[in-house]
């Protein structure tokens, strides 16, 4: 039993199609995750606080189509986060952690900016050890590798 209550799905349980991941309890939920080609940046105003040339898209399908999501490897992330006390369970990826993002004199700033799966279950291993972002509340760059945030506003 997942911490929100659902069924926890066993790896096996999960099966890939055409290189999406399905959620065998509901035929609609369908996820697939890529690499992006290129420099993925996160932007708290001016303030660049992840930027990689390794992060993951996922996309996600269930009763809508999610906005694709950005997953930064967590040792690209600059920003200082402390983990909220709240969680959450998705079928396909597994318990979420969330995240406040802090100041330098650890001072919350804004919560709820981020999340993390850190045990992912089946085909979504990929995204262990990364932290996606909302984009309602920073901004989200793609661009050719070799560009750093230092060069571009």
């Amino acid at each position: 039993m997942a911490l929100n209550g659902s069924t926890v799905l066993k790896p096996e349980q999960i099966t890939k199609c055409s290189e999406a991941i399905h959620n065998p309890e509901d035929a609609r939920h369908f996820m697939r995750i890529k690499p992006i080609e290129g420099l993925a940046r996160v932007r708290f105003g001016d303030e660049v606080i992840a930027e990689s040339e390794a992060a993951l898209r996922l996309l996600e399908v269930n009763k809508d189509f999610y906005d694709p999501t950005i997953y930064f490897p967590r040792e690209d992330v600059s920003a200082h986060l402390a983990i909220r006390d709240q969680d959450s369970h998705c079928p396909i990826k597994g318990d979420a952690l969330y995240f406040d993002l802090l100041n330098e004199d650890r001072n919350t700033i804004t919560e709820e900016i981020a999340w993390c799966y850190p045990e992912p279950v089946g085909f979504a291993n990929e995204i262990k050890d990364h932290i996606a972002f909302y984009g309602r509340k920073v901004t989200i760059e793609e661009g050719p590798k070799g560009q750093t945030g230092e060069t571009e506003k």
